[in-house]
């Protein structure tokens, strides 16, 4: 059974720092995957923030292009989204997610397998 665990939320005041984690477990990487970090927050729609494949390719919203940096340890099988330069509205409920292969890496509804999230709050 496949479970994403995420730790690392908390508050932050703007232009602080956090890393996210996402701890993997009974996930069998296919050749090809895909690994992501989404964000929800109240009243909005989900949010594509990071993601990368198996080649190491990363893809980033632009909101968050040179403030967040995605990467993966395969040898501990963790997922990290360091978060730097934090803005006010980057707060949302962040969650990790993974699927063997997808060409929209963004795209949420092409992920198989998700987290229950952590939370980040981002105050001025």
């Amino acid at each position: 059974q496949v479970q994403l665990v995420e730790s690392g939320g908390g508050s932050v005041q703007a232009g602080g720092s956090l890393r996210l984690s996402c701890a993997v477990s009974g996930y069998t990487y296919s050749y090809y995957y895909n690994m992501g970090w989404f964000r929800q927050s109240p009243g909005k729609e989900r949010e594509g923030v990071a993601a990368i494949d198996s080649d190491g390719t990363t893809s980033y919203a632009d909101s968050v292009k040179g403030r967040f940096t995605i990467s993966l340890d395969n040898d501990k099988n963790i997922l990290y989204l360091q978060m730097n330069s934090l803005k006010p509205e980057d707060t949302a409920m962040y969650y990790c997610a993974a699927t063997p292969g997808t060409n929209i890496p963004l795209d949420g509804s092409t992920y198989m397998y998700w987290g229950q999230g952590t939370q980040v709050t981002v105050s001025s």
